[in-house]
């Protein structure tokens, strides 16, 4: 009798599911598998711990904006090439490489809208675009921005988010720092209302300028805000360092910070300041 017998297949020959790829992602905090989807629904801070995973600049764009009232500002600005920088790779080319990447001209995207119908001037720093690097480009934008804020008497909201100084523009980069200071300096001057948010990681160039110059300074949680990064500081005064060193809960206890704000409550408190505080 052949009736039971277990017709055996070859495996190779099944079939094979093809599972899409990206679905699953591993919180680098508490090593926590996460659900994109369901990742993304809640803003792309993890459930279990609370960890905030960098996103891009149209995640806060739709998140602090309201519905409707969103417009792009100086989009067409891009990057040149003035000092015809190469290393490893040309600067042109790695200008060309972030563009294709990110879909955006440079390291800052610009916007004016309404915050629960309060309206304001936004930039929000993309770290994806050559790591958020400061070049001409962002202290442009920056400072036309706090301009349109200044003559139409907004307030102005920064989303931090940088590894400082773009080296390939040399001094044109560093002299940003000046140039945007010296902007929000008049800004705020005539009573204008500037809030910057400090997200992981703000470093470098921005956190000597702009990004410690607010009114009120928030920050993410667990975001690292320093000059120099950890490593580096170790290694010159050859010391180890604070637990939790440069990272946003130590900068409040110092006093650098005024509050941390987790992401999801982020448009509800800048909404009530800028209620309290813009003239």
């Amino acid at each position: 009798m052949t009736w039971f017998r277990r017709k055996e297949k070859n495996i190779a020959e099944l079939e094979k599911k093809d599972i899409p790829s990206g679905l699953w992602i591993k919180c680098p905090s508490c090593t926590e598998i996460q659900y994109k989807p369901e990742l993304d629904k809640n803003y792309s801070v993890c459930r279990h711990c609370g960890h905030h995973f960098r996103v891009s600049p149209t995640v806060y764009r739709d998140l602090l904006l309201d519905k409707g009232s969103i417009k792009e500002l100086f989009s067409t600005v891009k990057s040149a090439d003035p000092l015809k920088f190469k290393a490893g790779k040309k600067y042109t080319d790695q200008l060309e490489t972030a563009m294709s990447k990110t879909k955006q001209n440079d390291a800052v995207n610009c916007y004016s809208g309404k915050i629960n119908g309060q309206g304001i001037i936004l930039g929000v720093m993309n770290f994806g675009f050559i790591g958020g690097s400061m070049g001409s480009v962002v202290g442009e934008l920056i400072s036309r921005s706090t301009d349109l804020a200044r003559e139409n008497k907004m307030p102005f909201i920064l989303v931090c988010a940088s590894g400082g100084a773009r080296m390939q523009e040399s001094a044109l980069s560093l002299m940003q720092l000046a140039k945007t200071s010296s902007k929000l300096a008049r800004f705020q001057e005539e009573g204008g209302l500037y809030i910057p948010v400090l997200t992981d990681p703000t470093t470098g160039g921005v956190t000597a300028s702009f990004g410690m110059l607010g009114d009120i300074i928030l920050a993410e949680p667990g975001a690292l805000i320093g000059f120099a990064g950890p490593r580096v500081i170790k290694q010159t005064i050859g010391e180890d360092l604070p637990e939790g060193f440069q990272r946003a809960e130590f900068l409040q206890n110092k006093g650098f910070v005024d509050h941390i704000v987790p992401r999801e409550n982020m448009k509800e408190i800048l909404s009530n300041i800028i209620r309290m505080l813009s003239p």
